[in-house]
């Protein structure tokens, strides 16, 4: 058991606003901070969390408590779990009557095997030329926790010879075990990269390999106290910067981040080989600093660079996006000496908003009247989605880019008056809703594929077919990732919608046999029997009929 004043000292130790704020956007409003309650879904605020009380209420669905009630109902965890993960987020040191923790276990053998890999760096020859083949100085390899994992075999006999025990070291995310139970490495001759939380604790790690092992990087699994989508390597020596110098450097690996320190701008931290997300954006507000997207200058690195910028944007983040050139990156460009256009690039960066509107235009002929109208569409939405003040400040850019004139982008324009793309077709929501859905939780794809075809989508049809096929770069896949009027459904909520949307596809089915002049006779009575007594009585009682089966 926890011992009742380690929970106190706890309590009196943390900030209501600093817990919250590491997994919701919280922003300021008077003496309080606001947001969008996150147990109840709502556009307009009305979640406030109160520093001086050190409590938080919801006036639109009524909860409230403290920084404990928050995290055991945000995190679905009993009392002592919230408390334990509390104390690991704050890397503050529990106190227990009898027995321990879970994450005080877990986190014992993160830091024994952190210890163990940097010790294992000098011994390992190729590691070190490695790294001194990227320019990496010894300063920054102690500073970073840089190491080195040997053998699987080495691990299991580390693990054995500290007492440290196995189980304890799958919670941590260390080993894994197989069908018949045997546990083995999880990182194998890699270089590492100790992944700490924001409060300076080790969590995770990220393994570099030396050989041809088709996954270059491999990261910890998801654990208790491990969770990549909320995490930033780097954060936890870059934030005292952050709020110094109000600029945050996303970029997108390991050594970028430690070489943009190793030339002096702190600021850098990456995400850990995750696209930047919405969850990121509690960490990325903290300091209210201007963000600054250092990418590759490749199609992957353009891509990702255009999804965080629409996200950044509509999010309300001023910044900026530098884009390396010639294949390099910037761990290849500081190593060469080059930090001096490096901090270059850096000031001169292309502001978010304009990157957006001017890739937005560039995946278009826009010399095709067709594709310019959806290009319209596109940038239409996106600056649809920024207050009103900016949005007005750019229209101008958005209009020059496609040739058209500004007043084209006004509130009186209407989606009958231009055939926009998606995002202004507004008369099926449902058909969108489930390809946000799909999009976001790619496991429910056989579900519905058992259901519906693709043609079955009408004009969405090309989009469904691009989203089966990981076309992740199209941009009407981008703008649909981005698009926060469409929310991604639960399993049983999109039972529901799909069951309405059949409902919906086979009454026009219907309607479109009695019309159907070509069909014989015995056909067409055959086919409007099966619909109206069968198809979607069963629809209607809250069946989903396989494909196949309708026809029958």
């Amino acid at each position: 058991m926890i011992d009742n004043a380690s929970i106190e000292s706890l309590k009196n130790s943390i900030d209501i606003v600093d817990v919250i704020g590491n997994f919701i956007e919280l922003r300021k409003a008077g003496a309080n901070y606001k947001a969008n309650c996150p147990f109840h879904g709502e556009k307009t605020p009305s979640f406030v969390v109160s520093p001086s009380k050190q409590i938080y209420h919801c006036f639109g669905c009524g909860v409230g408590g403290d920084s404990i009630k928050f995290v055991m109902e945000l995190e679905k965890l009993s009392y002592p779990e919230a408390i334990e993960k509390l104390a690991s987020m704050h890397n503050f040191a529990l106190t227990y009557t009898q027995g321990s923790s879970d994450y005080s276990d877990a986190k014992r053998v993160l830091e024994q095997i952190q210890k163990w890999y940097a010790q294992n760096l000098d011994a390992t020859p190729n590691a070190l030329a490695y790294l001194q083949s990227r320019g990496v100085s010894r300063s920054s390899i102690e500073r970073f926790g840089i190491g080195y994992v040997p053998q699987g075999g080495r691990v299991m006999e580390f693990l054995h010879a500290s007492l440290l025990p196995l189980p304890k070291a799958l919670d941590a995310g260390i080993i894994a075990q197989g069908e018949r139970g045997e546990f083995y490495a999880r990182l194998v001759e890699r270089v590492t990269f100790p992944i700490f939380s924001s409060s300076g604790s080790v969590v995770g790690f990220g393994g570099r390999t030396l050989g041809n092992h088709p996954a270059k990087y491999i990261n910890s699994p998801q654990t208790k106290l491990f969770n990549k989508s909320r995490l930033l390597y780097g954060y936890h020596l870059a934030k005292e910067s952050i709020y110094k110098n109000r600029r945050l450097i996303v970029c997108e690996g390991y050594l970028d981040v430690v070489m943009f320190h190793q030339a002096g701008f702190n600021e850098a931290v990456a995400t850990l080989g995750t696209a930047l997300t919405t969850e990121h954006l509690p960490l990325l507000r903290k300091g209210d600093p201007k963000i600054i997207l250092a990418y590759d200058g490749d199609k992957a690195g353009i891509a990702a660079a255009l999804k965080a910028s629409q996200m950044l944007s509509v999010a309300g983040f001023d910044g900026g996006v530098v884009l390396f050139p010639d294949g390099q990156d910037p761990a290849d460009l500081i190593a060469q000496g080059e930090s001096s256009s490096v901090a270059k690039l850096l000031r001169e960066s292309k502001p978010l908003i304009p990157f957006v509107l001017e890739q937005i235009s560039s995946h278009y002929n826009l010399h095709d009247p067709r594709d310019k109208e959806s290009a319209f569409g596109e940038m239409k939405q996106f600056l649809g989605g920024l207050s009103q003040i900016i949005k007005e400040s750019y229209t101008p850019i958005a209009a020059t880019l496609l040739g058209v004139a500004p007043a084209l982008f006004g509130a009186s324009v209407t989606p009958t008056q231009t055939q926009e793309r998606f995002g202004e077709q507004r008369d099926d929501i449902a058909q969108l809703s489930i390809l946000k859905t799909l999009q976001e939780r790619p496991t429910l794809i056989p579900t519905v594929l058992e259901v519906v075809e693709v043609g079955m989508f009408g004009r969405y049809a090309p989009l469904f077919e691009a989203l089966l096929n990981h076309q992740h770069t199209h941009p009407h896949l981008m703008g649909l990732s981005v698009d926060e009027s469409l929310q991604v459904m639960s399993e049983e909520e999109l039972h529901t919608t799909l069951r309405n949307f059949l409902i919906k596809h086979y009454d026009t089915k219907l309607k479109q046999i009695v019309t159907d002049t070509t069909l014989p006779f015995s056909q067409k009575s055959f086919m409007i029997r099966k619909i109206k007594s069968d198809i979607i009585p069963r629809l209607k009682k809250g069946e989903l009929i396989a494909i196949g089966k309708e026809r029958r």
